[in-house]
């Protein structure tokens, strides 16, 4: 049976076994090498005020948050988009 992707789907390569993380938003159980994860800056403060307190020499801190999704939470999000056959896999050889 042909392989759809060389890699897989995965980011394991040759490591063999890998452990396993929970989606944030649905709960599933997903292998840390196939999971989509981003980060984000969050800030407690509200972005007016925080734009407000700035003007006044303020220091706001912002917070980097990372979040880490199955592939439907990450295609349903919109992280992730779903290409078309002939841009999933090259057919002409790499050199």
């Amino acid at each position: 049976m042909p392989k759809k992707r060389e890699n897989r789907g995965r980011r394991k390569g040759d490591k063999g076994h890998v452990g396993y993380i929970f989606c944030d938003n649905c709960g599933a159980r997903v292998p840390e090498d196939k999971a989509i994860c981003t980060t984000r800056m969050y800030s407690p403060v509200e972005p007016a005020l925080a734009q407000e307190l700035e003007k006044k020499g303020a220091i706001i801190t912002r917070y980097p948050i990372t979040k880490c999704y199955c592939v439907n939470c990450a295609v349903h999000f919109g992280i992730v988009k779903i290409r078309a056959e002939n841009e999933r896999k090259s057919t002409r050889p790499r050199f």
